[in-house]
């Protein structure tokens, strides 16, 4: 009987004890819920509320582009586009297979898609297709109950109504890369466009806006459900007024025609470009809906470079177009004065080499302003001979050669004034008088931009330091053009140099326009024809081969630069034709033209309504 009453007191006392570690966890488990639930319950509900819904992007519509006159270069319209959400296809490879037959799609477009689809997340939407016309749409909409996973959707994208004549400017948009994806968010909605050339590339980030939000419930693998209020609308993104005047700007490309060329026009008072045209040109709308390889390579092997902005980008030789600078720093040195004559026989000999002047049979005795209005050679070859080419370099690079101006467009370059310096460093070498004497002419080694040679013209017409704006930004206008400085440069050789370009448009200089009426504008120019390639003495002999018989890439760019009227300069030009020959019989009917069109435009222009932009 003890036996048992001990065997039950045992018993007991283990069921207390179990009991009580029992009660314990349960306290503990108790006090754990009350910690999770009371204590930290918001935290919590927060982690299940992002686990349960997400924030979604809404791309905001992009900012316009217009010109002096608000008239749209670069805007948004309707997109007929085609998606493909990859876990819904049964087979990707097959279903773009049969959206390939209502829609092209080259083996470069299919690569790159195959590579989009494999780097982001399945039931991300990929853009298949985007711009297509109603019909094409309409065929993809009939047969899109066949193809699982594509998905038609009618948004926003870019448009440049004026493609061809703006396209060096503007530049375009395009798919992000696939590098720049994960920068921003923003990049991987299907069907986004950055800008990727120009303007828009430079001021992306104030055309882009700033994105909206919607609220999504998804599930747990971020696939989404329903949306969710509230929603946040996305901000359109700014619009960007340019100088630029479009109606001059086609003007002047419909005076490039065929040819490899490039204009630029700028407002003397102002320095706001009115036009910037670079020829052959491209489309850019074909960027924005992605261009076929097979016009991709037709614009990389055209030899007329149509996508390089010759404005900017092209650097060449100046030709006699840089002769009333160095007459400037001629005076400026003492080297002559306005009186002082040289006698052209056609040729100047230096040591052992002899330079040649334009015309065979030279010009004769030539003062200074004869020098400027016939363009003669030998009369310069005879200045530098005196001169130290550092000073030639001084003022050329006072009149804005040699410099940049960061209009926003892309590659820009700065040309090349040399000078001993710049041979020593470049070349480790000393400079040779004979180097003097090509600079004078705007060969050798000096290279220049149009951009450069029309604020160089802008200069010698002004007497002021005129500097090249393209983007036109209120309240800073007025104030820049208030503190364009008087060039250092004495203002009574100013009067020669320009006096002598009046002389090259008159009766005798080298581009006088005999057809022309006495009541036409009075305009200040100088031609300029630079050589590409060197004469050799045979050929001096024989004859020099005319531009016309040699290959195309072979032939003198042909220059000029003008400002008119003459009496009250309003507009400076510079064009280029690159292998067009003799400067004052290609390039100079271009500039008259041109000048003539701007200031028979100078009449105001109202500006285009809300209602007359829509």
């Amino acid at each position: 009987m003890a036996r048992e009453g001990l065997r039950y007191q045992t018993f007991s006392r283990r069921a207390f004890l179990l009991a009580g570690g029992q009660g314990l966890a349960m306290v503990a488990l108790g006090g754990r819920l009350y910690y999770l639930s009371i204590v930290e319950g918001e935290k919590y509900k927060l982690r299940a509320e992002r686990n349960r819904v997400a924030i979604r992007l809404i791309a905001p519509e992009r900012g316009e582009i217009l010109d002096r006159a608000n008239r749209k270069l670069a805007t948004n319209r309707q997109d007929f586009r085609v998606f493909l959400i990859p876990e819904q296809a049964d087979e990707i490879a097959h279903t773009l297979t049969k959206i390939g037959h209502i829609v092209k799609l080259d083996d470069r477009r299919l690569s790159r898609l195959q590579r989009q689809i494999k780097r982001q997340r399945k039931f991300v939407p990929v853009t298949v297709a985007q711009g297509l016309d109603w019909k094409t749409f309409a065929r993809v909409n009939v047969a899109v109950p066949e193809l699982p996973g594509v998905v038609t959707d009618a948004g926003r994208s870019r448009y440049y109504p004026h493609g061809h004549e703006i396209a060096h400017l503007v530049g375009y948009t395009a798919s992000p890369n696939e590098d720049d994806v994960a920068l921003n968010p923003l990049y991987q909605l299907p069907g986004f466009k950055v800008g990727r050339q120009g303007l828009e590339r430079r001021y992306e980030d104030r055309l882009r806006g700033s994105a909206g939000t919607r609220r999504v419930e998804v599930n747990s693998v971020g696939r989404e459900i329903r949306e969710l209020p509230p929603r946040q609308d996305a901000s359109a993104g700014n619009d960007l007024k340019l100088t630029i005047d479009l109606e001059l700007q086609k003007y002047v490309i419909s005076q490039l025609g065929e040819e490899a060329a490039g204009v630029v026009a700028i407002d003397i008072k102002t320095g706001e470009l009115l036009a910037m045209a670079s020829a052959p040109t491209y489309d850019p709308n074909e960027f924005t809906r992605g261009i076929s390889n097979e016009n991709w390579q037709a614009l990389l092997k055209d030899p007329r470079k149509p996508l390089l902005n010759k404005c900017v980008t092209g650097q060449y030789p100046p030709g006699s177009t840089i002769k009333p600078v160095v007459a400037l720093a001629a005076l400026e040195q003492g080297i002559v004065k306005p009186e002082t004559e040289y006698y052209c026989n056609g040729a100047h000999r230096l040591g052992n080499h002899t330079f040649n002047c334009w015309k065979p049979g030279g010009h004769g005795r030539q003062d200074l302003l004869g020098a400027i209005a016939n363009s003669c050679d030998v009369y310069f070859y005879k200045v530098a001979q005196e001169m130290d080419v550092d000073h030639i370099a001084d003022m050329a690079s006072r009149f804005g050669l040699g410099e940049l101006y960061d209009l926003g467009i892309d590659g820009e370059r700065a040309g090349l004034v040399p000078d001993k310096a710049w041979k020593r460093a470049a070349l480790n070498e000393p400079w040779h008088t004979g180097e003097t004497l090509n600079v004078s002419i705007g060969q050798g080694a000096m290279l220049a931009t149009p951009l450069q040679l029309a604020v160089m013209t802008a200069r010698v017409a002004s007497g002021r330091r005129i500097y090249p704006t393209l983007v036109s930004m209120p309240g800073e206008d007025e104030f820049r053009a208030e503190s364009f400085g008087a060039m250092d440069v004495n203002p009574l050789h100013m009067r020669l140099a320009r006096r002598g370009m009046e002389m090259v448009t008159e009766v005798g200089g080298t581009a006088h326009d005999y057809r022309r009426p006495k009541s036409a504008m009075k305009i200040a120019g100088k031609s300029g024809t630079a050589q590409v390639r060197r004469i050799t003495k045979e050929e001096r002999v024989d004859g020099v081969i005319d531009n016309a018989d040699l290959p195309w890439n072979m032939r003198d760019h042909a220059l000029f630069i003008a400002y008119g009227p003459a009496e009250n300069p309003e507009v400076a030009v510079s064009v280029l034709v690159q292998h067009g020959g003799g400067g004052s019989k290609v390039a100079a009917p271009i500039a008259r033209a041109v000048l003539d069109k701007a200031i028979e435009m100078r009449i105001p222009v109202e500006p285009v309504t809300e209602e007359e932009k829509a």
